[in-house]
């Protein structure tokens, strides 16, 4: 149900049918501008020379003249002489009455009374004799803030000593902001650094484009058309370059075959909010980007739908370290945030295995035993068939050995015996067989003697046989038997 129009508390709604037209054509000329001077219309499509109330009949005396027109206001004004003044001017004079303000009311008045308070003898003759200075340092460690400015409430805390000139009533100066210098212009040749990344130059492994005007499309595409076969180019910035939809759809078509870059900035563009969706999609084909920033384009805010979309596929990359992006929603910034912290945790254990399998590959000393000392590691552990000398069994025919040059021992060349000195040889060879087979032991096989080539240095001695039983118990420089296996491994490392 409709409410009824009115019309000055009259209820119209029986002129609804009617019809306005046949009204006005029976309307004189007269009828009609009086009509018109009553009624103004509120139609932006009427020029203001129909909806205005002017009704100056006079013809005009020229074209208008917007210049002169204000010069003659401006002079029409000047020469309009001022009102003449009741009680004139004088200097240090009050003319008429003063204002004087209204007394407070008495509540007011009763809390602006100070409050006596008797603080004893001692406190009394130290807050009257303490300095401003020491009752501005006291009025900050209680905490009235409101009896100091910000600067003198800093100053105490920090114990810098109060500002020169200032007291109670000091005022808080603003700070002198710090004027730093210009950035200077990106002097980046687009041109050249396109040409470097489409022929993959090794050394081009960061490039930047920041706040470089009016780069034409053309440039853009053949750059992200490089980047499909760049293997080299680590850092792309594009920021403030102007790019849009279309192009970041080109660079998504690069990001995804793309296997080398690992931070893209693309922050203050004028890309739309799907095309920020395409172009985290794109990331996750090669899933080697670290860091991605987007933040700060046409669209401030991206809505929910986008937000969870972004999270959705930012939980899907298992890579992405950074990322900058404005999330309005606590949702999907909580989600973003627990999975890129994963990211990072799980990077840093990748990296602390891959430098400890690296310390292990490396060649590394032997490192000291506590109580033994250094030179034990040096020596060669002894084998299972080395044979080590002792008492119980009796030696081999002797070999005579000499000292020659540095000390190498060489075993000496074997002399032409008598035949008595032969059969001494076989008993001794029959003793030590007979001792091996009492100690449930091997044999010991008879070595291989090298015959020493003749020197003009040195002459040989000729060598003597001494029998079995004559050899000594204490001789254990010429008696072997077999060596046991060592309980310990000397070498750590192997």
């Amino acid at each position: 149900m409709t409410t009824p129009a009115k019309l000055y508390g009259r209820d119209i709604s029986q002129y609804d049918e009617v019809d306005v037209d046949e009204l006005l054509s029976k309307l004189t000329q007269e009828e009609l501008n009086m009509l018109a001077k009553d009624v103004d219309p509120d139609d932006n499509c009427l020029p203001p020379s129909l909806r205005n109330n002017y009704a100056c009949e006079k013809d005009p005396t020229g074209p208008l003249n917007r210049k002169k027109l204000i010069e003659h206001i401006n002079k029409q004004a000047l020469e309009t002489p001022d009102r003449p003044e009741v009680k004139p001017y004088v200097a240090g004079v009050i003319r008429g009455k003063k204002w004087i303000p209204p007394p407070p009311p008495e509540k007011m008045r009763d809390a602006e009374e100070q409050i006596s308070i008797d603080l004893g003898d001692e406190y009394e003759q130290a807050l009257t004799a303490a300095s401003q200075e020491e009752i501005i340092d006291l009025a900050a460690i209680l905490g009235f803030h409101s009896m100091m400015n910000q600067e003198q409430y800093h100053a105490s805390l920090l114990n810098k000593g109060q500002p020169v000139g200032l007291g109670w009533d000091g005022i808080t100066k603003a700070t002198k902001p710090k004027i730093y210098p210009m950035d200077p212009p990106n002097d980046t040749d687009p041109d050249d650094t396109v040409k470097r990344v489409r022929e993959n130059d090794q050394k081009l492994t960061d490039l930047n484009w920041n706040n470089i005007k009016n780069i034409s499309d053309e440039k853009f595409e053949k750059l992200f058309e490089g980047l499909k076969t760049n293997t080299h180019l680590e850092v792309l910035t594009l920021v403030n370059v102007g790019l849009n939809d279309r192009m970041a759809g080109l660079l998504a078509d690069a990001l995804q075959a793309n296997t080398a870059l690992r931070v893209v900035n693309v922050e203050t563009n004028f890309i739309s909010p799907q095309g920020v969706v395409q172009l985290v999609k794109a990331l996750l084909t090669t899933n080697t980007v670290e860091e991605f920033r987007a933040s700060n384009q046409r669209s401030q805010v991206l809505g929910n739908k986008i937000e969870m979309e972004i999270s959705s596929l930012v939980e899907q990359n298992p890579t992405l370290l950074r990322l900058g992006l404005h999330l309005e929603y606590s949702d999907a910034r909580h989600r973003v945030a627990s999975h890129l912290q994963r990211n990072i945790d799980r990077n840093c254990r990748v990296q602390k295995r891959s430098s400890a399998s690296l310390s292990l590959r490396l060649p590394r000393g032997r490192p000291p035993a506590v109580g033994i000392s250094g030179d034990f590691f040096n020596m060669t552990p002894p084998s299972a068939e080395a044979v080590t000398p002792t008492t119980e069994d009796p030696a081999p025919k002797s070999v005579i050995t000499e000292t020659v040059e540095n000390t190498i021992v060489v075993p000496a060349k074997e002399v032409e015996t008598s035949g008595e000195q032969k059969q001494t040889e076989k008993n001794v060879e029959h003793n030590v067989e007979k001792l091996a087979e009492k100690s449930n032991d091997v044999p010991l096989e008879k070595s291989e003697e090298v015959p020493l080539e003749k020197t003009d240095e040195v002459p040989l001695e000729k060598s003597v046989e001494v029998p079995s039983e004559e050899v000594s118990k204490t001789d254990v420089g010429d008696q072997f038997v077999r060596a046991e296996l060592p309980d310990f491994n000397p070498n750590p490392h192997s």
